[in-house]
C-alpha cells in the first residue's frame, strides 16, 4: 500500500509535529481510536516507543516505532513501526508501516505513507473494493496536511 501527496504553504517540520503527536490523531483522522502506551512514555512516538490503537474496527494493534529521524531541511523525516494484531492462524497480522516527510522546493512538502502486512485479515482486506487500508491512508494523509494547516 503507498498513498503520497505534494502540498504547497508547509514545512516537513509543521506536518511532523502533528504526525509523533498521537494526541492530535483522533481529531484528525477518524480511523484511528484507543491510542495507549503500556509503557507509559507517549503520547509523543520516539524512537524503540511501543504503543497500541485499534484501527478500521480491528482490535487494537500492538505496535513498536523502528525509526525515528526528524525531518532536517536537508533529510527527509522518516518514521516507522512494526504492528501486531495478536490472535490464531485466521485472525494474526503484522505490518511495517512508514512515513517520509521531506521538504521540496518551492515552499512544497511531500509526505508519503507506505504500508506492508501479512496475515489472513490483511489478505482479506486486500481483497476488498474499494480497498479499506488505501481510502484509509489516504484519509489519514488529507487529514494531517489539514491539521498541518489549521
Amino acid at each position: 500500500m503507498s498513498n503520497e501527496v505534494i502540498v504547497s504553504g508547509l514545512s516537513a517540520r509543521t506536518v511532523w509535529r502533528h504526525l509523533v503527536d498521537t494526541s492530535t490523531w483522533e481529531s484528525y483522522y477518524d480511523g484511528v481510536s484507543d491510542i495507549s502506551f503500556p509503557d507509559s512514555d507517549g503520547p509523543q512516538l520516539r524512537d524503540g516507543t511501543r504503543f497500541s490503537f485499534s484501527s478500521l474496527g480491528f482490535p487494537p494493534i500492538d505496535a513498536r516505532i523502528v525509526e525515528l529521524k526528524a525531518p532536517t531541511p536537508d533529510v527527509p523525516g522518516r518514521l516507522s513501526w512494526t504492528g501486531l494484531l495478536e490472535g490464531g492462524p485466521a485472525e494474526r497480522a503484522e505490518a511495517l508501516h512508514a512515513w517520509l516527510v521531506e521538504d521540496l522546493p518551492g515552499g512544497r512538502v511531500r509526505i508519503l505513507t507506505q504500508e506492508s502486512q501479512i496475515g489472513k485479515p490483511a489478505a482479506a482486506l486486500a481483497a476488498m473494493r474499494p480497498d479499506p487500508v488505501l481510502n484509509g491512508h489516504q484519509a489519514w494523509l488529507d487529514g494531517l496536511v489539514e491539521a498541518a494547516r489549521r
